[in-house]
C-alpha cells in the first residue's frame, strides 16, 4: 500500500502520496496551528495509505497536532523523520547531528538520490527562512547556511523601522513586486530588495560550493519562495517544489536492514 509524505514548515502543510515507484501530486494546505484544514484535505485518502511519514520544523505541539489529526482521519501510524535519521549512502556534517533541520536534512536526501551518487549537490530551500546545504558525490554532509527568506526580510523591515514603514504605506496602491532592482516607491524598492538580495545569496552559494568541492554541484531549488526567485537568477537550477517529499520518499520505502 502507498505512503503519505508529510511536510510541515512554518505557514503550509505539503503532503503527497507515494509508491516505491513514484511520488504523486503534491497538495499543500495553509495552517496556524490549527490542523481543520489538513483533516479536510486528508479525507480523499482514507483507506489508500498504510503508513504517513512526515518531517516538521513547527515544533512538538504541531507534530502532536498532526499526529492525533492522522489517526483520527485516516488511522494509521505517524513516522516522523530527524537529523538523526539513518539514510543510506548519506552522513550528517554537523558535530551534533541533531541540531540540523531535519527538513533540511531531507531535502539532502532527496538531492543526492536524484543525482544518483554521480554528482555532488547544493540545496537551496526558499521559505521563511533561506537554508542552503551542500553534500559530496560520495554522500557527506558538509554542512550549510541559514538566512531570512525574502518574506521575513519584508516584515522585519516594516516592523523594526518605523521611517520605512510609514513611507511604505504612503506607496501607490499595488506597489510591491515588479522586475527591477531599481524601483520608484518604497514599497517596491523593500519587496525588489529583498529577492534580488536572496538571488544574490543563492548565486554566491553556488560560487562558495563549487570552491569548497572543486567542481560545480547540481543545484536544487525548493520552497515556498523559489519560483519569485527563478526569473532573477543567473547559475542554472534545477526546481523541484517537491524535493523534501523526495527525500521522504526515500526513507518511506527504504528497505529494513537484514538481520
Amino acid at each position: 500500500m502507498a505512503k503519505l509524505l508529510v511536510d510541515v514548515g512554518n505557514t503550509r502543510i505539503k503532503f503527497a502520496q507515494s509508491t516505491p515507484q513514484r511520488v504523486g501530486r503534491m497538495q499543500a494546505v495553509a495552517y496556524r496551528g490549527v490542523m481543520r484544514e489538513l483533516a479536510a484535505a486528508l479525507m480523499p485518502v482514507a483507506g489508500k495509505v498504510d503508513e504517513v511519514v512526515a518531517v516538521s520544523v513547527a515544533g512538538g505541539a504541531v507534530e502532536s497536532a498532526l499526529q492525533q489529526t492522522v489517526e483520527r482521519v485516516l488511522r494509521v501510524p505517524v513516522r516522523f523523520i530527524r537529523s538523526t535519521t539513518p539514510a543510506a549512502g548519506l552522513q550528517v556534517g554537523y558535530a551534533q547531528p541533531w541540531r540540523l533541520g531535519a527538513d533540511r536534512w531531507v531535502a539532502v536526501v532527496g538531492a543526492h538520490a536524484l543525482a544518483g551518487g554521480h554528482r555532488a549537490v547544493l540545496v537551496i530551500d526558499v521559505g521563511t527562512a533561506m537554508t542552503v546545504d551542500v553534500a559530496t558525490r560520495a554522500g557527506l554532509h558538509l554542512g550549510g547556511a541559514i538566512v531570512p527568506g525574502p518574506d521575513l526580510m519584508v516584515s522585519s523591515l516594516l516592523q523594526e523601522t518605523r521611517g520605512i514603514r510609514v513611507r511604505a504605506a504612503k506607496s501607490p496602491p499595488g506597489s510591491q513586486r515588479g522586475a527591477a532592482l531599481f524601483a520608484d516607491n518604497t514599497r517596491s524598492a523593500i519587496d525588489q530588495g529583498a529577492r534580488y538580495a536572496s538571488a544574490a545569496f543563492i548565486e554566491r552559494a553556488v560560487v562558495e560550493a563549487r570552491k569548497t568541492l572543486g567542481t560545480r554541484p547540481r543545484v536544487f531549488l525548493t520552497g515556498g519562495g523559489a519560483a519569485t526567485l527563478l526569473p532573477l537568477l543567473v547559475t542554472s537550477v534545477e526546481h523541484l517544489p517537491d524535493l523534501v517529499l523526495r527525500g521522504l520518499a526515500r526513507f518511506a520505502h527504504a528497505r529494513a536492514p537484514s538481520r
